[in-house]
Parts: C-alpha cells; structure tokens; sequence
C-alpha cells in the first residue's frame, strides 16, 4: 500500500471509531479511544509476560493449584484496594484524579480527571476491579518467573486483608457493645 491509500484507510478508520463512539454514548461522553488503547497496552503487558516466560523456557502448570488461586484472588484484592483507594497511595494517584473526600476507614473517593487520557488512566487507578486484571496478570507471572519471592508477598498482602477483616470486625463488634 502506499502513503496515500494509508492515508484514507486511516481516515476512514476514524470516521468510523467517532461514529460508533456516538451511537454507542447516546450523549454521554465514554472514553472509547482510552479504553481501547487501555486494552492494547493490556494485551501488550500481558504479550510481554509471555514472551520473557518462553525465553526463560518456565512451562505452565498443567491446572492452577487451588491454593495458589486462592492466595492470588486475596492477594489480588488486597493489593487492587491499595493501590486504588488508600490514603497513603494518592501522590500515584493524584495526576489522573480529584480527591472528592474520605471513603471508608483509610480509603479515599477520587473521580477521574476528564482530560483526554487522563480520563482512561483515571478511571484505572480508582476503580479496584479495573486495576485487578492488572495485579492478577501481574501476581500470576510472578508465580511463574519468581514463585518464592512472589509467594511471600501475596502470603504478606493476604495477611493485611486478614488483619483488615479483623480491624473492622473487632470496630463493629466494639460498636455494638458500646453503642458508640
């Protein structure tokens, strides 16, 4: 193809992606653009993982453990809250975002900034369940390229929800009895 022909596929491309991203919003503004760049930079991460597991010659697991799924889906939520809701994890936060004001013992509501691709980074940081596909991917690497070191720290970040359970349980509890 030549520069040309690029040229009006490219454009025509556009056209279309405007088009969609109308009909789709009904009015509302969706970051279709953003989210769809988040998902090449996801396929991209998780390529790359892939890539350094083959050169490295780890073969998969036949089946996940149970209990390592298990550990993963704790250590997943542990390590997703952190970084998308934690007070002392904000400064990461803070250039896609506005603090709107407290969310629950230690977390933080923020909103995304609606600045081009601030808006898709933003939407990623504060919301647990977006960031999770990217722990989980990450955590599951981890077990495969580093199974010791990675196993300690979801056995660590597993014991911070525990100790969280427990913190809210023993308040609730504490409340209960003292009407306070």
């Amino acid at each position: 193809m030549d520069t040309a022909t690029d040229g009006r596929l490219a454009e025509r491309l556009r056209r279309r992606l405007r088009r969609t991203g109308r009909t789709y919003s009904a009015e509302e503004t969706r970051p279709l653009r953003g989210y769809l760049t988040a998902m090449a930079a996801f396929g991209a991460y998780t390529a790359g993982w892939a890539t350094v597991l083959r050169m490295r010659g780890r073969p998969l697991p036949d089946r996940p453990v149970p209990w390592d799924v298990a550990l993963t889906a704790v250590a997943t939520f542990r390590l997703s809250r952190l970084l998308t809701k934690a007070s002392v994890t904000s400064p990461l936060r803070a250039p896609f975002t506005t603090f709107q004001g407290p969310q629950g013992p230690a977390e933080l509501h923020e909103e995304p900034r609606s600045e081009g691709a601030k808006d898709t980074v933003g939407e990623l940081v504060t919301c647990p369940f977006c960031m999770s596909v990217w722990v989980a991917s990450t955590l599951t690497a981890g077990q495969l390229l580093w199974p010791r070191a990675t196993r300690t720290a979801m056995g660590a970040l597993t014991a911070l929800a525990g100790a969280d359970a427990l913190q809210l349980t023993y308040s609730a509890l504490v409340e209960k009895t003292t009407g306070e």
